[in-house]
């Protein structure tokens, strides 16, 4: 079972759609608390590797079902085929009119502007399908998806509760701001 989501590339990292078979290395993200901590409520540390494939499984048929630019890719780094994360393009609530833009990476490969790219790429689909903006909701404290945001060009806008009832920040992202956000190539670990 495959989703329809369309693969995107960076000049090193692949987003294609999710496989079930995605399922022991999607747990190497989605089942490390450091890495859940940040997600919406509804999002849990995944306990186990069938856990995952059940949850890789409705993350396939929500990709099928919403329209583009929508969507869940698994985020693979092409110089050796490692799974390094997931990413979404995702209608917000409350109205489901706007478009969040949200990644997850494992954390032996956080520090090397994977975030960056994968935002960049997934930001440049949204606008090439009429999207006029897309947003980013950030947990206060994580510093990490602030910086990340900011690189592509993001803005803050203030801070909301509509978001699954937490106080988030909101970050806005308009085509020339991606444009004067092209990410550079990367460097050595950092903040990202």
């Amino acid at each position: 079972m495959t989703a329809v989501t369309n693969e995107l590339t960076t000049s090193r990292l692949t987003l294609r759609g999710w496989r079930v078979e995605d399922a022991p290395a999607a747990l190497e993200v989605y089942g490390r608390a450091e890495v859940t901590r940040w997600l919406s409520p509804e999002m849990d540390r995944v306990p186990d590797v069938r856990a995952m494939k059940l949850l890789l499984q409705q993350w396939i048929a929500e990709s099928a079902r919403l329209p583009a630019p929508s969507g869940r890719w698994a985020v693979v780094r092409d110089a050796d085929g490692l799974l390094v994360g997931g990413a979404h393009l995702l209608p917000l609530p409350p109205g489901q009119e706007d478009l969040e833009v949200g990644w997850q990476l494992r954390p032996d490969t956080w520090g090397y502007g994977y975030a960056t790219e994968t935002m960049h790429v997934l930001a440049g689909w949204a606008f090439g399908h009429d999207m006029d903006e897309v947003f980013a909701v950030v947990r206060p404290g994580n510093a990490r998806a602030s910086s990340t945001v900011r690189k592509n060009g993001m803005h803050w806008v203030g801070e909301s509760g509509k978001y699954f009832g937490l106080d988030l920040q909101v970050f806005r992202l308009r085509m020339a701001d991606l444009d004067a956000a092209a990410p550079t190539s990367p460097g050595p670990p950092g903040v990202d």
